[in-house]
């Protein structure tokens, strides 16, 4: 089932949030609990893993790019 990974809000008061890193490539599965990207508030870069196994489709964001809370930043096939 194709699915959107959506930027998380990781405090109450989170409006966006800077996409540090990617750490998987498109085509590339991943497993659930397995770190998929990273974004940065406040000074802190928070790795965000995976809620269930599945492979990344397609990226939407870049790095660099701000990114606000619940904007979907990646295509994926959920297994």
């Amino acid at each position: 089932m194709q699915k959107q990974i959506t930027m998380p809000q990781l405090r109450e008061e989170m409006k966006s949030g800077v996409f540090c890193a990617w750490l998987k490539e498109e085509g590339q599965p991943y497993k659930k609990g397995e770190p998929i990207f990273e974004i940065e508030t406040d000074k802190v870069v928070n790795q965000i893993t995976a809620s269930e196994d599945g492979v990344l489709l397609r990226k939407l964001v870049e790095e660099g790019d701000e990114v606000t809370v619940n904007a979907p930043v990646a295509d994926v096939e959920a297994q």
